[in-house]
């Protein structure tokens, strides 16, 4: 009789790593968890900040091989970056990896780089969150700075916890340091303090998004000061961390995988996977070099506006959907033409609600590759507080 083996899921693994370290030392637990056949291919990722020093100095004591990734979403401030060569140098790691945002998808989502202003989450998804996922394709777990003391939002994080947007484990070795923690660290280690801290700012990000903090203000209070935001996206979804529940998830790929493309018929893609075309109202077309302030682009009385995209490196379609959008527009965005599967998250960030596909491109991009963009790309309508 063949022997039944049951593999535990991930929640069950990560309780279990988080039971076995629960008593650990923070170096200890990097140590081992860079060993641990249960985390895999482990990669840390650093910004580079005001704590990053001392995770970073542990890292070299323990393998400065590890591979290190660091974002440079070029809006960061120049100290960053100067940082970033000082420290990498001083402490020897060999395998520092920059991160950046393509230009094609600078040019195509941000042209005039001002989308921090009109859409920060976009911004967030096209220079971090984005090409961060991509650069950790290769890797089963990661390893964060992230500590409890830093924010409400991460009061309760412990050594190990599940990667929303990715099938990875991310390892806080630090979960349990205070600020004081940090501070001792850097100074018995004589270790280089980012030149920002002195000047008031204990959380770093980019320039455009990140200011001063007062005594008193939680650490992070600087970050996207005034907005509903506190996180980037690389923890955070939208500034939550979001859990898909089966019950919620198994009918839309159920009735995803019961859809079956039609030659001569469109294929709607949505959040929920592949479907037939259900609209049957009168549909507003626009072309991606419409002038939206032209007086005979009547747009606010249209339900559905589809905008096309003549080419696959033509991005104009993203700038009038964010414009129609901030106009105050909440009928439905769909994007036709040449729309591909990796460009579906900007689509989303950008005010989309869905990609109208041929056919014969639903067969060669299947819904698991439009999914895996779907689950990291929050809907727009939903944070202007529709149902979307």
């Amino acid at each position: 009789m063949a022997q039944v083996v049951t593999i535990p899921t991930r929640p069950a693994r990560i309780a279990a790593l988080n039971d076995r370290y629960r008593h650990h030392a923070a170096i200890r637990v990097l140590r081992d968890a860079l060993r641990d056949p249960e985390l895999g291919r482990v990669a840390m990722v650093s910004s580079f900040g005001a704590d990053s020093v001392a995770l970073l100095h542990m890292i070299a004591l323990v393998d400065r091989d590890t591979p290190v990734l660091f974002v440079d979403t070029q809006m960061l401030f120049p100290e960053t970056l100067a940082y970033q060569q000082e420290v990498a140098a001083k402490l020897g790691l060999t395998d520092v990896r920059i991160i950046r945002a393509t230009p094609a998808a600078i040019a195509a989502a941000d042209p005039d780089g001002d989308l921090n202003q009109t859409n920060p989450d976009a911004c967030c998804d096209l220079r971090k969150t984005v090409p961060l996922n991509k650069a950790l394709q290769g890797f089963d777990s990661w390893i964060t700075g992230r500590k409890r003391f830093q924010a409400a939002s991460r009061a309760d994080i412990d050594f190990f916890e599940e990667d929303p947007a990715g099938p990875r484990i991310k390892i806080n070795p630090l979960a349990h340091w205070t600020a004081q923690d940090v501070a001792d660290y850097i100074v018995n280690n004589n270790l280089p303090r980012h030149p920002l801290v002195s000047q008031g700012y204990p959380s770093i990000g980019c320039a455009p998004c990140t200011s001063p903090v007062q005594e008193g203000e939680d650490p992070r209070a600087g970050r996207w000061r005034g907005q509903q935001k506190t996180e980037c996206g690389i923890h955070f979804v939208n500034g939550k961390l979001q859990r898909i529940q089966p019950a919620e998830a198994e009918p839309a790929e159920a009735e995803t995988a019961a859809f079956e493309p039609v030659d001569g018929q469109p294929v709607i893609v949505r959040d929920s996977g592949f479907a037939a075309d259900d609209f049957t109202g009168e549909i507003l077309d626009l072309e991606s070099d419409t002038n939206l302030d032209e007086a005979n682009v009547n747009f606010r009385e249209a339900e559905l506006i589809r905008i096309a995209f003549p080419s696959f490196t033509d991005g104009r379609g993203f700038t009038i959907a964010r414009r129609l959008r901030m106009a105050g527009y909440k009928g439905r965005l769909r994007a036709h033409g040449h729309v591909i599967a990796d460009q579906f998250p900007m689509a989303r960030r950008s005010g989309f609600d869905e990609v109208e596909i041929d056919a014969d491109l639903a067969r060669r991009q299947p819904w698991e590759l439009w999914k895996r963009s779907s689950e990291v790309a929050p809907s727009y309508l939903t944070r202007l507080g529709r149902q979307a």
